[in-house]
């Protein structure tokens, strides 16, 4: 389930008009690594690594749409920093990765 997430969230990406192609590359890359840093904990820790996956989805869909609802792309990026706040020092690279996919699209005016 968490694979096809990741790969729809890529293909959102990749279809995004209104992301500059940098920033796009920026964010499938980081995507790449959230990708291989969740995989491990959907052995451990399920519910967690669907939360995570679930948070960068939303927080991708913000930035496709940024505009339309600005307070929900808000509160779309701190859940995706926040899904990874218990991991800080089991998982390091992880809550890396989801900082600076939070921060770009906050760079992005999300």
């Amino acid at each position: 389930m968490i694979p096809e997430r990741i790969a729809q969230i890529e293909a959102t990406l990749r279809s995004a008009a209104n992301i500059p192609d940098g920033t796009r590359q920026e964010l499938l890359d980081l995507l790449a690594g959230l990708k291989a840093e969740v995989a491990p904990l959907v052995k451990t820790h399920s519910e967690s690594a669907q939360q995570i996956t679930g948070s960068a989805d939303a927080a991708v869909q913000a930035a496709v749409h940024r505009g339309e609802q600005p307070e929900q792309a808000a509160q779309a990026v701190e859940g995706l920093a926040a899904s990874v706040r218990d991991f800080e020092a089991s998982h390091p690279r992880l809550v890396q990765i989801v900082d600076r996919l939070a921060v770009t699209l906050s760079n992005m005016g999300i």
